[in-house]
Order: C-alpha cells, then sequence, then structure tokens
C-alpha cells in the first residue's frame, strides 16, 4: 500500500516537474520551435500516462500477488483469523489480526503458568495442614496398639489428642468445600434485616472464655445502641468470629484490648475490628488473605487453625459485594474493617 502511494505521488511530482521547465522556459522568452513545443507536450504527456498506467499495474500485481500469498497462508492459520467469505484483506489487516492473536495467545500462556503454580502450592499447602493431624492421630493409634490401650491416663489422653486432630482435619475440609463453594457460585446469601449490634454483643459473648485465656477483653462502641443492616446475618458472625478470634490469639501484652467498633455513614454501616496485638509486618499485609497464608506459621497451627479463616472472609465480603481492608502497624496493633448496607 505504501510503494503503491509512493507511485501515485512520484507520478505526479515527475508532471509537475516537466510544466514547471515548460513555465520556465516560457517565461525567460526562451524562443520554441513548433517541434520542440510538440516535443515537450509529448513527452509531459506520456510521462504522465506512463506513471498512471504503471500506478495501476503495479496495484493489480500487488493486490494479486498478495490475495494469492494470503489464500496460501490461511491453510495453516486458525479458521477464526480469517474467515472463507473475506475476499479483500490485506498484509497490513492480516498481520494486525495475527499480532492481535499473538498477545491474546500470550496473555493465555501467561494466565496458565500463573494457574499451574496456584495449582503447586495450593496442593502442597493442603498436604502440609493435613500431615501434622494425619501424622499425629497415626502416632497416638500406634501408642494404644502397642500396649498403650491398657494404662487409662494414657488411654484418655491419647484419644482426647486424637479427636481433636480430627476434629482439626474436619475444619479444613469444611473451610476449603465452603470456600469452593463460593468461587463457583454455589452459595446464595440469605439476606435479612437485624441488629448489627446485638450480632456483635452475642459473639463477644460466645468467644469471652477464649478472650479470658489470654488475658484480652473485647468491648463494643457505637454510634448508636441500635443499628440495622442487610445482609446474611449467618455470614457476617462466620466474619466477625473470625476477626475476633484472630484478634484474640495475637493479642501478646498484658490487658490486651480488642474494640469492635460500628458507625453510619450515609447508606452504609461501617464495621471495624482493632486490635492492640503484635501487628503484621507490611510485607505480609498484601498476602493475609491468601489460603493457608499464617503471620506466625508455628504459633497458628499450633492454635489448630486451618489457615482459611481471612480466605472466607474474604469471599464472603464480595458475596455481599463489599471489600474488607486492613490496617497494621507492626508490634502496635491492626484494623480490619468493612462495610454493610443499612437497612432503612
Amino acid at each position: 500500500m505504501k510503494f503503491q502511494r509512493l507511485t501515485f505521488f512520484a507520478s505526479l511530482l515527475l508532471t509537475a516537474v516537466m510544466l514547471l521547465l515548460v513555465y520556465i522556459f516560457d517565461t525567460a522568452k526562451h524562443e520554441f520551435s513548433d517541434s520542440e513545443r510538440q516535443f515537450f507536450l509529448t513527452l509531459g504527456i506520456s510521462t504522465f500516462l506512463m506513471l498512471v498506467i504503471n500506478y495501476f499495474v503495479i496495484d493489480f500485481l500487488l493486490n494479486f500477488y498478495g490475495k494469492r500469498q494470503i489464500r496460501k497462508i490461511s491453510t495453516i492459520l486458525p479458521e477464526e483469523l480469517i474467515h472463507e467469505d473475506e475476499q479483500s484483506l490485506n498484509f497490513q489487516e492480516l498481520g494486525a489480526r495475527v499480532s492481535e492473536m499473538s498477545q491474546k495467545n500470550a496473555t493465555e500462556i501467561d494466565t496458565m503458568k500463573e494457574m499451574e503454580t496456584y495449582r503447586k502450592e495450593y496442593i502442597g499447602n493442603v498436604s502440609h495442614e493435613m500431615k501434622t493431624p494425619l501424622f499425629s492421630i497415626q502416632g497416638y493409634v500406634e501408642t494404644l496398639m502397642d500396649g498403650g490401650v491398657e494404662n487409662i491416663a494414657i488411654r484418655d489422653k491419647y484419644l482426647e489428642r486424637i479427636d481433636k486432630s480430627v476434629e482439626r482435619l474436619l475444619n479444613i475440609v469444611k473451610d476449603l468445600d465452603m470456600i469452593n463453594q463460593f468461587e463457583s457460585g454455589e452459595i446464595t446469601l440469605n439476606i435479612s434485616k437485624f441488629d448489627i449490634n446485638n450480632l456483635i454483643r452475642e459473639i463477644i459473648d460466645l468467644l469471652d472464655l477464649e478472650a479470658q485465656k489470654k488475658n484480652s477483653k473485647v468491648v463494643l462502641q457505637s454510634s448508636s445502641p441500635q443499628i440495622f443492616v442487610n445482609a446474611d446475618k449467618q455470614k457476617i458472625s462466620q466474619v466477625l468470629i473470625n476477626l475476633i478470634s484472630n484478634a484474640i490469639h495475637y493479642a501478646n501484652r498484658e490487658l490486651a484490648k480488642i474494640t469492635v467498633k460500628t458507625s453510619v455513614i450515609k447508606n452504609k454501616i461501617l464495621v471495624e475490628v482493632e486490635d492492640n496485638g503484635m501487628g503484621i509486618k507490611p510485607e505480609a499485609l498484601p498476602r493475609i488473605f491468601e489460603r493457608f497464608y499464617r503471620v506466625e506459621s508455628s504459633r497458628n497451627r499450633n492454635d489448630g487453625g486451618s489457615g482459611l479463616g481471612l480466605a472466607i472472609v474474604k469471599h464472603i465480603m464480595e458475596a455481599h459485594k463489599e471489600n474488607i481492608s486492613v490496617e497494621s502497624v507492626y508490634l502496635e496493633g491492626t484494623k480490619f474493617s468493612f462495610m454493610l448496607e443499612k437497612a432503612l
């Protein structure tokens, strides 16, 4: 196409040069004979016609050659790239389509690589989480089978530990199943109107014994005695239990305090769970909502958590079309916050 335009402009330029020469000679009072005038006129017209004919000949040859080559290329290209009814496709358009397809394929390959990496990490994390309780159960059972069952004290202690390990396995499987259901869209929300402050008080009472063991105190601060929201009460309860329980577990100072705040912001209700615990290092903040990610692996694993709590919290809030955010200063404290729809 560029060569065609170049040929066209060259023909115009040469014709203009011929006419300019005739004009210069004429204004210079040069005496032209009739034969000379006829020669220049014939030369100018011939040059113009030759270049015009050359332009159309080149145009025809390039189109003919291009279509022929495109037909050959189309036999090895995907069907979605060139359709059978496309007769006027040129190399420029074909190049653009090939470039677009290459970019799309490169993006798909990058996505597949990321998914493969994620799959490997996911399988590794699941096996690692299940390995500890399974090995514990195996060890306790072997001890009991080797004669420990005859000792009532050992039998009762080991059976209790086996029960805790089985409970942990069940929690991991249950949490994994819940996340998979969220991601596949199988879980539906049961939206209802309820008092968020009353729900928080119930959860504080539920976790009171756990807080006492950690020498922690959980309090509610609200701008109003009653604040009603539209949400799935059971799922929001799970969110609050996860956040408050985590805050209690990470309380590493005397008289640790966890504060749950609720406030009205236009047509939304802001819920914040803030603690004065150990905080989270800046490099760990972007990853805390990932599956199985632990801020302190050994400590959290000994507590029996599945490592999926915050991932579930994130999915629940996304199902409510809301986000959950976190702010933290290492060794000073952490604050989680999310919004809920205000009930009229």
